[in-house]
């Protein structure tokens, strides 16, 4: 297969974990008892640098960014997936860039998360790594 593909199958795949994770991140289940928590994270502010915030803010500030960024991903991936072989072969370093990025997300999401986001992120590294060494053999 061509590495094209492989990069634009990543990319569709990071698109789909940008939106799952865009619309789980902040769903909790009651059974997990962490109804307080939650709420203590929404109720109690403070003041940073001039800002009134809770940790809350925080949560779902980052978690935006996380989405932000997966969609950025996307984006680049199926670029490089339109490239001409010439072109993307002079994309080698942002290739393996991202290539690693998605592999060390993958051993964050193992420690960190839950199987979803595991196979996500192992299913585009997969695939990154698969276009990335399929670059790397036609130079």
């Amino acid at each position: 297969m061509r590495a094209s593909l492989y990069f634009r199958m990543a990319a569709i795949l990071i698109a789909l974990f940008a939106v799952g994770h865009t619309m789980g991140f902040r769903q909790t289940d009651p059974r997990w008892g962490l109804d307080s928590t939650i709420a203590s994270m929404k109720t109690i502010r403070f003041v940073t640098q001039g800002f009134n915030r809770s940790y809350w803010d925080f949560f779902v500030g980052f978690g935006l960014f996380v989405s932000l960024f997966l969609i950025l991903a996307a984006v680049v991936a199926w670029q490089m997936g339109s490239l001409p072989a010439p072109t993307l072969a002079s994309m080698r370093v942002v290739a393996w860039a991202l290539t690693v990025c998605f592999g060390i997300v993958t051993l964050l999401s193992w420690r960190y998360f839950f199987l979803v986001p595991v196979v996500f992120s192992l299913l585009i590294f997969i695939s990154l790594l698969a276009g990335t060494l399929t670059l790397e053999c036609s130079l």
